[in-house]
């Protein structure tokens, strides 16, 4: 396809047709780049101003013109607000394609959008236009060499203004089509396979966080039981480092290939169970503290994940609770700190119903239990998530401020990941184990906590993954408008 044909808007007929167009700008572009990296390498000759012109990501434009009001939806995504052009970037246009294709299929069909497609402005960054990065002139460049002649990622161009509600209303210029354009969801992506030692493409639309490795061991056991089914619907599993294990492989050959897995050198390890219809599980072991939780969910996000789950260990605040006992948590009084700008604290986080309920019905379907039974092991409160692990210390300071809350549990995430699924508008929810009791002497020692982790981690790690399943079912009410503020962009 010609270059000047490429280059310019066109109306397009359907959602398909637009998606198509999005992929065939956008792989032109790529290899524009590619091969003028290829020819700067080879001869030192940098790419002319025309050429460079190539070097851009595709955009998407909907137009929604309506002299009444807009139809109402009680779903919480694909809906305009109100008459208008609306627009974003859009990067891997093939990996998206599904998502692309709901949002806008509902968008044309509810509102009589029409399409157009084209170059955009937005210059796709050099280190981009290659999957792993060591191609980039094996050596011979540096990257500020390379950086006077080809786009470099300009973190001033990259933010989350959008989904921040700081972005600014030009009054010719187009609303927001999604919460992130192409340059920020790039950007995450790489950072993914950094903190992750996995691909990208291999994150599951349905999402475990833990903060111990433990559960990490008893997903890969489970996965690998689950695979044993030549009828049941997963199919791989992928470990950090690019290790994929492969339905019907023997035991010897499977336990090699988990030793060989070198999540060691990775600061959030993740494991990806894929299934048939692509609706599989990922689990991050996202380590310890907020700052970790916030990085990992800021580049989880521009996935647009339907789900993500915090199971991990907390610290039980009330007498009544027992080491084992879970806290599906309802709020969070947040002092991690690490959000208090973009989500100031008294902003409440609310609890999603339907993940509650889920995280309930699980629990009784793996651990039997229901009514009094289970309300003595499973509790329903306020969850402290601090920045410092040694909170403890400072106890006559946070005193108050634990019982005027009323919390039930502390942690170190809990807080953070479920004020970014608030932000950045992905479902969330948190369950989770009584490891210790700081206030009444149960703190965490060797002997005890080994014993602990035997019994309670692979319970714990079932109820989520059940809770995912039942979840899988309600996809349409999953997404809440809870979720949704008053001037949201009409993607999910």
């Amino acid at each position: 396809m010609p270059a000047d044909h490429l280059s310019t808007f066109q109306s397009v007929a359907t959602p398909e047709e637009a998606v198509e167009r999005l992929i065939a700008l956008h792989d032109s572009a790529i290899e524009a780049q590619r091969q003028a990296l290829e020819h700067f390498f080879s001869t030192g000759t940098s790419p002319t101003p025309l050429e460079r012109s190539r070097f851009r990501y595709p955009e998407l434009r909907l137009d929604y013109r309506s002299t009444s009001l807009p139809p109402v939806k009680q779903r919480a995504y694909a809906k305009f607000q109100g008459p208008g052009v609306y627009a974003t970037t859009i990067t891997q246009p093939a990996f998206f394609r599904n998502y692309l294709l709901e949002q806008l299929n509902y968008l044309v069909r509810d509102y009589g959008a029409t399409i157009e497609v084209g170059l955009s402005d937005q210059e796709i960054p050099y280190p981009y236009v290659f999957e792993r990065g060591d191609e980039l002139g094996r050596g011979a460049h540096s990257a500020s060499e390379l950086a006077q002649h080809f786009p470099t990622p300009l973190l001033a161009k990259v933010g989350d203004e959008i989904a921040d509600g700081t972005w600014v209303f030009h009054e010719n210029g187009p609303r927001p089509l999604a919460l992130f354009d192409a340059a920020r969801v790039d950007y995450s992506l790489r950072r993914l396979v950094h903190y992750t030692g996995s691909d990208w493409r291999c994150v599951q639309p349905w999402i475990l966080l833990t903060n111990y490795h433990r559960y990490v061991d008893q997903f890969i056991r489970w996965a690998v039981k689950e695979m044993a089914d030549p009828d049941g619907p997963y199919t791989r599993l992928l470990l950090p480092g690019g290790i994929s294990i492969e339905r019907g492989l023997d035991e010897a050959a499977v336990e090699d290939l988990i030793g060989s897995s070198p999540w060691h050198r990775f600061q959030m390890p993740a494991y990806h169970l894929m299934r048939k219809d692509g609706h599989g599980v990922t689990l991050v072991n996202i380590g310890v503290g907020p700052s970790n939780a916030k990085n990992i969910t800021d580049h989880l996000a521009v996935l647009r994940p339907h789900c993500w789950l915090m199971v991990g260990h907390c610290g039980g605040l009330r007498q009544s609770q027992s080491i084992g006992d879970y806290v599906l948590a309802h709020g969070y009084l947040r002092r991690d700190h690490i959000l208090d700008s973009a989500v100031p604290p008294e902003i409440p986080i609310p609890a999603l119903a339907e993940i509650q309920v889920a995280l309930q019905d699980a629990a009784v379907r793996v651990t039997g239990e229901r009514g009094e039974e289970l309300k003595r092991r499973l509790r329903t409160g306020t969850v402290v998530t601090y920045d410092d692990r040694n909170w403890e210390l400072r106890w006559s300071q946070e005193r108050r401020q634990i019982n005027l809350s009323r919390a039930i549990a502390v942690d170190m995430e809990s807080g953070t990941i479920a004020a970014q699924g608030y932000r950045l508008r992905v479902p969330y929810g948190t369950l989770l184990c009584v490891s210790d009791k700081p206030l009444h002497g149960e703190i965490k020692l060797p002997g005890a906590a080994n014993a602990f982790y035997e019994r309670a981690v692979s319970e714990h790690l079932m109820i989520g993954l059940a809770a995912l399943d039942i979840l899988k079912g309600q996809r349409s009410s999953l997404h809440s408008r809870k979720l949704r503020s008053f001037d949201e962009p009409p993607f999910r």
